[in-house]
């Protein structure tokens, strides 16, 4: 088998993993948006920090999102740019398997997988960016670790199918 062939079939795994594992999250969000829409409007409010660190919230209180209706309205942003992020990746993953078997131009496969990876990757480095201004690393720091973990996934995927 030639590597240019096994590449691509890494490549389209390594795809698939991210898709399945991005359509749970949002099957989550849709069917049960309570889960996390509660949790993100927490970090929005920087409710546990008020709580447990209210001298170093006196601090940064002033960033603090406490309208129910925006925290809403962030949250459906939020899961409508992971919805966008799970059908890229689904095409991208498509379009490698097409690759495999010659039925799609293997440059053109990769530039769409790449799409896809970064819509993922660029989910979980909002949540850091936003994480960090919100400070929830006071509080939420198992989030905070799971989004660092998914944006090295989402660099190490968009690596492996730059260099093929």
């Amino acid at each position: 088998m030639a590597i240019e062939l096994v590449l691509l079939i890494t490549q389209a795994a390594a795809v698939v993993f991210l898709a399945a594992w991005l359509t749970t999250g949002v099957l989550e969000n849709v069917l049960y948006p309570e889960l996390n829409r509660v949790f993100t409007a927490e970090v929005l409010d920087m409710a546990r920090m008020r709580k447990e660190y209210p001298d170093a919230y006196a601090l940064v209180a002033h960033r603090r999102v406490s309208n129910p209706s925006v925290q809403t309205w962030l949250f459906k942003l939020i899961v409508a740019w992971e919805i966008f992020a799970t059908l890229v990746l689904w095409a991208g993953s498509a379009a490698l398997i097409l690759a495999v078997f010659g039925r799609v131009e293997a440059a053109s496969a990769r530039s769409l997988a790449l799409l896809g990876t970064l819509s993922f990757t660029s989910v979980w480095v909002g949540f850091l960016v936003a994480g960090n201004w919100f400070c929830y690393w006071y509080c939420h720091e198992g989030a905070q670790s799971t989004h660092f973990q998914m944006t090295l996934w989402g660099m190490a995927t968009l690596i492996l199918i730059a260099v093929g």
